[in-house]
């Protein structure tokens, strides 16, 4: 039998009226109260019919981009800027308006289930997987909620991010066109969904070649310059030295840059260096950086997009979008002549 706000209302032994209140986050009642009757619904199982059903209907005409402030490395960059410019370029030609908020997630009141989807202040969220996390995501599900996750996320949600097994494939197809064959890969959080999937992409075309990829040729660590240059050491002194590198990040490939002018190795004479993203080093430095170009607007087009979609249609079924990423070949890796 469906729970009813009557039901709500006896077991927390207050009126129907507190219940209502408490579910449009009054000031008239105290945070204990809120405090009771929220975890009364929650162990009730209890769905408001005004957000299952009625939001469809009652548009507060804003869309929430959750950050978590803690991580300032999140919002402390040109992605997200671009991501920002993105979303805006879709949802604002449909009048709607863009609210950043932060999670808040150390205390009950202040965590955005309450903040934004309970009050009906948006309309939809957007965030990245290291807010949504599967559990996030299936709450919104349960309350039919319409959200997108910036990255893959496993819940039966609604998600847009790049192609990293792709990505992988063709930095590393382009490293054995170029004539490499001893490929290492730097950087990266072992277990890291990303890190994973962009290994896999590189081993499925080094396997296809019939090449392995040494345990020794994978150096974990944080995707920066000082440990690019300390794992681009560690290989190139070690006994069988790669003579190609595929880094997780501009800076740490300028990391392995560094490593090779202190030790004497030509790039790419005796060494090709490749890395993931484009921002914001890859044209720049010496040489220039072959590198995959992750649209980061287009993601933001394509998460408004796919938002937008289901707010119009909360009958709309989750669906993943993969991203393809687009390879730049520079003189980083040119070991053929080119015409």
């Amino acid at each position: 039998m469906k729970v009813t706000i009557t039901d709500i209302a006896a077991a927390a032994g207050v009126a129907k009226s507190t219940v209502s209140k408490v579910l449009n986050d009054s000031p008239k009642i105290s945070q204990e109260t809120k405090l009771r009757v929220r975890e009364i619904m929650k162990r009730m199982n209890y769905t408001p019919s005004s957000i299952a059903t009625g939001l469809a209907r009652q548009s507060s005409s804003n869309i929430g981009l959750l950050i978590d402030m803690s991580k300032s490395s999140e919002f402390l960059n040109q992605f997200f800027y671009s991501i920002i410019g993105g979303i805006e370029s879709i949802i604002g030609s449909l009048k709607y308006e863009l609210t950043i908020a932060n999670v808040q997630h150390n205390y009950p009141e202040g965590h955005f289930l309450h903040r934004l989807v309970m009050s009906k202040r948006v309309d939809g969220l957007i965030a990245n997987t290291s807010v949504l996390t599967e559990e996030l995501c299936m709450e919104l599900n349960r309350l039919q909620f319409p959200y997108i996750s910036l990255g893959e996320v496993a819940a039966a949600g609604c998600w847009v991010d790049f192609d990293n097994e792709a990505g992988g494939r063709m930095l590393t197809r382009h490293l054995l066109e170029e004539g490499y064959s001893a490929v290492a890969f730097i950087g990266g959080q072992e277990g890291d969904p990303l890190f994973i999937r962009r290994l896999n992409g590189c081993r499925q075309v080094l396997q296809q070649a019939g090449l392995p990829l040494l345990k020794e040729r994978i150096i974990h660590g944080e995707a920066e310059e000082a440990e690019g240059c300390r794992a681009a050491k560690e290989l190139l002194l070690g006994e069988a030295p790669p003579d190609s590198m595929i880094c997780m990040s501009n800076f740490t490939a300028f990391g392995v840059l560094q490593a090779a002018k202190e030790l004497g190795v030509q790039v790419p004479a005796e060494l090709g260096i490749a890395t993931f993203d484009e921002y914001p080093l890859s044209r720049y430095t010496t040489p220039p950086l072959t590198s995959l170009n992750l649209d980061t607007f287009h993601l933001g087009v394509s998460a408004g997009q796919l938002l937008m979609e289901r707010i119009i249609d909360r009958n709309e079924r989750g669906q993943g979008l993969l991203l393809e990423p687009e390879l730049i070949p520079r003189e980083s890796t040119f070991r053929t002549k080119k015409l």
